[in-house]
């Protein structure tokens, strides 16, 4: 239903502005009587503990946590990330979608206008007249502008949330920042560990090659069997059946990091470091309120429900009245000269009101409601999931830590076993056995303890991923044509696999 408040044609009368004004002042008088919808109140609801398990501080959220491991071929591998990884490309792309939408939304706010230009040349004959016939001529210029009064606040709530949807979207390419730099650091702690283990299994080859010339020399002037000579044999060769796990395990994860990076799964990413930095102390984890601002996941789910929150007022708003003013300016009538000489200007106004639509208002109404709700319970979900983030990580620190010094209790232990057990041998006290199996306690925990440093490395890892941060504020809209220039054939280092 559509209900002509006005309709008016004005010719240069001198009382039209008059008119016009009064229409205007009618229009904002009944503006000013209306509410404009606005988000309900609701209650987030649940609880979040004081404090973790394991304060030690406030965190800085700030802070690039990657430069704590004292690494400058981790911070270029992280800086490179930041700005080839393809999900934070796609991130960025969403987020430009995002603020597009958000615009579109905010036009309705404002009146548009759209201009139009005719020329007409004919003939035209005329039987009344006695069958003549003249040419003729018109030109007109015309501009036509439409624009809604937002009188309960729907094109505002749309904008808002829409607004709030792109704000999200920022949050999200954070939280993938946040997500890519913890992978790459994990990558890079995967590879230095396996090349500490490839080091590492390459002593212990050197060692047992060593010990089998020792058992073969005594094999030989008959003071020990055949058996322990096989018994060190074995060992020499399942040492060397690790190392080209070790090595398979370092050129997938050179793989990974490469394609984290935005590069082909065989370029050279120039890590020339072997050995695993030495963990700093236990970094700050603030208090579980904090989370609220510092994770970009946490905070992009509470834009979600207020964006939310809008679009039930806007589908509220939806099933008011709508009133919209149209305003048309034509201009010309034949001669080009006297082109202003002859103009029409018209201002209708329109008021809708929807009667019978099957309840699909209504619907809409208890769908965005619905949605809210959805979005409530999964930022209540991505809250506890936070907290519970920065607990797992604090225990997996403080255990794994106590694991590490336990271990290595262990390995100084079975080297004294292994000394004692290597005496009592060399003086026919004992057989082989008790040195082989100390051995190879000796050499397993050794092993052991390079793959619970990286966990424990691993581990802090989590904890700076769980803290989150605002670092990735500061990350700036790549320039994609200099992006897709710096491609990996054409870096310095040129491609290749790591030796």
């Amino acid at each position: 239903m559509c209900l002509s408040i006005c309709n008016c044609g004005f010719h240069r009368s001198p009382g039209w502005h008059f008119i016009l004004l009064s229409v205007i002042g009618l229009g904002l008088s009944f503006i000013a009587g209306c509410q404009p919808f606005k988000p309900e109140a609701r209650s987030l609801g649940g609880e979040v503990p004081g404090r973790f398990s394991l304060y030690s501080g406030e965190v800085d959220p700030d802070l690039h946590w990657w430069e704590s491991f004292g690494d400058p071929e981790l911070n270029r591998l992280v800086e490179r990330a930041l700005t080839g990884n393809f999900n934070i490309q796609e991130a960025w792309a969403r987020l430009r979608q995002s603020r597009a939408l958000a615009v579109q939304a905010g036009a309705g706010r404002y009146p548009d206008l759209t201009g139009s230009a005719d020329f007409l040349k004919g003939r035209q004959r005329s039987v009344a007249i006695g069958g003549s016939s003249f040419e003729f001529e018109d030109a007109r210029l015309g501009l036509v502008s439409r624009y809604e009064i937002d009188l309960w606040g729907r094109v505002r709530a749309r904008h808002r949330s829409a607004l709030l949807q792109a704000e999200a979207s920022r949050q999200d390419l954070n939280a993938a920042a946040v997500t890519i730099t913890a992978e790459v650091a994990r990558r890079w702690i995967g590879i230095l560990s396996q090349r500490m283990q490839k080091a590492l299994l390459e002593e212990q080859l050197r060692i047992n090659r060593t010990l089998l010339e020792l058992v073969e020399l005594r094999f030989r002037n008959a003071m020990v069997s055949a058996l322990d000579v096989y018994q060190q044999k074995q060992l020499v060769e399942n040492v060397l059946a690790e190392i080209p796990l070790v090595e398979q395990e370092e050129q997938l994860l050179m793989h990974q990091l490469a394609v984290l990076m935005g590069q082909p799964p065989r370029a050279d990413l120039r890590i020339t470091s072997g050995r695993l930095p030495e963990p700093t102390p236990l970094p700050p984890a603030g208090l579980p309120a904090d989370l609220l601002a510092a994770r970009p996941d946490v905070v992009a789910a509470g834009l979600r429900l207020q964006a939310a929150d809008w679009q039930i007022a806007e589908a509220r708003a939806n099933r008011l009245p709508a009133l919209s003013l149209t305003a048309r300016a034509q201009y010309g009538d034949g001669d080009l000269e006297a082109l202003f000489d002859n103009w029409l200007l018209t201002l209708a106004a329109n008021l809708t009101l929807p009667i019978i639509d099957g309840g699909s208002r209504r619907a809409e109404v208890d769908r965005t409601r619905a949605v809210a709700d959805e979005n409530l319970a999964a930022y209540r979900d991505t809250v506890y999931t936070a907290v519970k983030e920065v607990e797992d990580a604090l225990v997996q620190e403080t255990k794994q830590q106590q694991h590490i010094e336990r271990l290595q209790q262990a390995a100084q232990t079975a080297r004294r076993a292994l000394e004692e057990a290597g005496v009592r041998y060399r003086k026919g006290l004992n057989d082989y056995l008790p040195v082989l199996t100390q051995l190879l306690s000796v050499q397993n925990l050794e092993r052991d303890l390079i793959r619970k440093q990286a966990n424990l490395l691993t581990a802090r890892v989590g904890l700076y991923r769980a803290i989150g941060g605002s670092w990735p504020d500061t990350l700036e809209m790549p320039d994609m044509k200099k992006l897709d220039a710096s491609t990996p054939e054409k870096e310095e280092a040129g491609t290749g696999t790591h030796d």
